[in-house]
């Protein structure tokens, strides 16, 4: 998935790869309607999550099909995509039981995300450019 950046994803967290920035910006999207709708209608339908959740399980699938194109050693990138899967789903339980407040899970979604990139998938972006580059 390709595609026009709709502008949510700042610049200090592109990538450079294009389907992964396209994807990242999507997921910022998705992010920002969650918080007007929490705003908004005083609700944050676990539903709605729930979706955001399954496009993250996609983007990293892609990044997994990625890394593995390129033949890139992906274990400890691929732990840390199933442990904040895990982490994101409890939330999700915790906020339809009502531990947790939707603006605390929002505000951490979104720092979350930022690191993610930062820490993660910028550095396998750079990765995947020298892979290609070898071959």
């Amino acid at each position: 998935m390709t595609g026009k950046l709709t502008g949510f994803l700042p610049a200090a967290l592109m990538t450079g790869e294009a389907e992964l920035d396209a994807q990242h910006d999507g997921i910022f999207s998705r992010i920002d309607r969650l918080k007007k709708l929490a705003f908004e209608s005083n609700t944050l339908p676990a539903t709605d999550v729930r979706e955001l959740l399954a496009f993250l399980a996609n983007h990293f699938a892609t990044e997994e099909q990625l890394a593995k194109a390129a033949d890139i050693e992906f274990l400890v990138h691929g732990q840390e995509h199933a442990r904040n899967l895990r982490l994101l789903d409890k939330a999700v339980s915790e906020l339809e039981g009502g531990k947790l407040d939707r603006h605390t899970f929002l505000r951490y979604l979104d720092y979350w995300f930022e690191q993610h990139i930062t820490d993660f998938d910028k550095r396998f972006a750079a990765r995947l450019k020298d892979a290609r580059k070898s071959s």
